[in-house]
């Protein structure tokens, strides 16, 4: 702990350090923006500000609207346009069209709620915003069913990262618990979906 940065140091860096690598995740889908969370989340725990841990979880799931909406905007913009654009192709090659058709039937039977599991579901964000996307869902209706599940993400990944700290007595060994718990989630269906087909099952 004596290595550490005092607790004011940690917060002037680390809130808005979390913040702009939150919604630039949001942005660009290969920053592992949960694990940051997690992380973050342990560091509070070892805090002794009482609202640490509350302020990260505002900062974070703020942090993941603001992606998700950018993201969203430039998607609408690719999809009005007749050539597309940049972001829109982005997120397409992001999302398999198996998946995206399991989006596409389960925004047609839930409508914007879906959003809330695809955040939960690791790589399931991506193949739903696309599937909103296409079904020219509005920007209002997008960001009313964004914000439970930016709060339901930002919750989850704070929970894991309370587990963490819980468990250790040094804030880096709930880190890298937290981490590693995070990346297995996150890895454990794309593992899955290779066995699969490699399996032929």
């Amino acid at each position: 702990m004596s290595l550490l940065p005092p607790e004011s140091t940690q917060q002037a860096v680390g809130y808005p350090s979390l913040f702009l690598l939150v919604a630039l995740g949001a942005l660009v889908p290969v920053v592992p923006t949960g694990a940051l969370v997690s992380s973050a989340a342990v560091v509070a725990f070892h805090q002794s500000s009482p609202f640490a841990l509350l302020v990260v979880f505002l900062v974070a799931s703020a942090a993941a609207f603001l992606g998700d909406i950018c993201l969203y905007w430039l998607g609408q913009r690719g999809v009005r346009s007749r050539s597309g654009s940049k972001w829109l192709r982005v997120i397409s090659d992001r999302a398999a069209p198996e998946r995206l058709a399991q989006a596409q039937q389960k925004l047609e039977e839930h409508g914007a709620m879906v959003l809330v599991l695809s955040r939960l579901v690791p790589a399931g964000r991506i193949p739903v915003m696309l599937a909103c996307l296409l079904g020219r869902m509005p920007m209002r209706r997008f960001a009313r069913g964004d914000v439970p599940a930016c709060l339901a993400w930002a919750a989850t990944y704070q929970l894991i990262g309370i587990l963490g700290g819980s468990l250790f007595p040094e804030p880096w060994q709930g880190v890298v618990a937290a981490v590693g718990l995070t990346l297995l989630i996150s890895g454990a269906p794309a593992v899955w979906r290779r066995l699969r087909v490699r399996f032929g099952r």
